[in-house]
């Protein structure tokens, strides 16, 4: 139940419920991460064929791997002899196949079962029908994503047409180049707290002004606490005196090409649900993953990307790294402050939003209709009433 009779400046978020159950958590692996597209790696990490990652989807262990003819490839990491986890390692290099450690059932890199103690002695097994069972697999942005579902939703109606509608006036993520982008620094989070927290934390800059003072002296207007201007192509603009998207203010690295004047000494952000956050300055992107583990854990990947040459000619990135990983720990920190309150008595009918934060209910209604049908757990939250839009 959420409260209800609240004032018109107030809305109801989600009852407590919904960041610590792990029925519900269990839900959203299933009708969330496992039903959508999901990103998981930076193509340029599988460098050369035999190289592989491997990832937690929902409640799924996926390989994604470089083929010999130079594609991606991806797969459940299940050997389908006796469900041996295949892949041990995060991430690794095999130069023909890929063996179970089990029973050394080995399958090539296009998941194809190539041999396997006396198989010669079972002919009536099909090698392709008893390969490793394929995952879909796009690349975008020069990142990896998966889908475990058995027909996936339209990756550009779902992913590629809900960004360039959240960057409005922007244009395109295109001009950005991102997928020639290199990285120049990869920080990974362990975050004790629900990934929606997280999310709904990126959505709102009430608490920038309390926890960001780096963030607000580069981006004046985060002072003020409304941040959801510029999820609609808005774009926060640098503070007078401010020469880079830098922990000091200093001068930035070489601009990105394809930005032009327009987009110049401003910051954007957006969600690509349900787990990447892009964070689009001039002269650098900020790409975030998150892979939610628990309802009360969540691991974040946060890949700062500049132009090659940066990169390869050993330029110092550490103050445009630092701005966005201390904005990355402050956030982290208070989600976890957060966290413990989820499951307090006060909060088993939530809390509530205000004005600048009303957007957010229009998450909250997003994950609920994902959630469906689920009366027992949905019904308390279904009389909410949100208004304008999401970032």
């Amino acid at each position: 139940m959420t409260l209800t009779n609240l004032p018109p400046s107030l809305i109801p978020t989600l009852p407590g419920e919904y960041y610590t159950a792990p029925e519900i958590f269990a839900r959203e692996q299933e009708h969330i991460f496992e039903a959508m597209w999901f990103c998981v790696a930076r193509a340029a990490d599988l460098d050369k064929p035999g190289a592989f990652r491997t990832y937690q989807v929902g409640r799924e262990s996926v390989l994604v791997s470089r083929s010999r003819d130079g594609s991606v490839r991806a797969f459940l990491n299940i050997c389908r002899h006796r469900g041996a986890r295949l892949c041990t390692e995060e991430a690794g290099e095999v130069k023909r196949a890929f063996q179970c450690p089990y029973h050394a059932w080995t399958y090539g890199l296009d998941g194809k079962l190539v041999a396997a103690p006396n198989l010669t002695s079972m002919p009536d097994i099909d090698r392709t029908e008893y390969g490793l069972v394929t995952v879909h697999v796009r690349e975008w942005l020069g990142y990896v994503w998966v889908c475990l579902a058995e027909n996936p939703p339209s990756f550009e109606e779902e992913v590629v047409g809900d960004v360039v509608a959240r960057l409005g006036d922007v244009g395109s993520i295109e001009r950005y180049g991102i997928e020639e982008l290199s990285v120049g620094r990869r920080i990974t989070y362990d975050v004790k707290a629900n990934w929606k927290l997280i999310i709904e934390n990126f959505m709102e800059c009430y608490h920038c002004a309390t926890i960001h003072p780096e963030l607000t002296e580069v981006l004046p207007e985060f002072a003020d606490g409304y941040a959801a201007q510029y999820y609609v192509g808005h774009g926060a603009e640098f503070g007078q005196d401010v020469r880079g998207f830098t922990v000091d203010g200093s001068e930035g690295l070489d601009r990105i090409p394809g930005v032009g004047e327009e987009q110049d000494r401003r910051y954007y952000a957006i969600t690509v649900r349900p787990q990447v956050f892009v964070n689009l300055v001039p002269d650098h992107v900020i790409f975030h993953r998150m892979y939610p583990v628990a309802a009360d854990r969540t691991v974040v990947e946060c890949d700062w990307l500049y132009l090659p040459h940066v990169v390869e000619s050993g330029k110092d990135v550490s103050r445009s790294v630092e701005l966005f990983d201390r904005v990355n720990r402050q956030d982290f920190d208070a989600c976890e402050r957060t966290q413990p309150g989820m499951g307090s008595r006060m909060y088993a009918k939530g809390g509530v939003l205000v004005p600048s934060e009303h957007h957010i209910g229009a998450f909250h209604t997003w994950l609920q209709n994902k959630l469906e049908p689920a009366p027992s757990l949905l019904e308390p939250a279904r009389a909410r009433v949100h208004t304008q839009g999401e970032r």
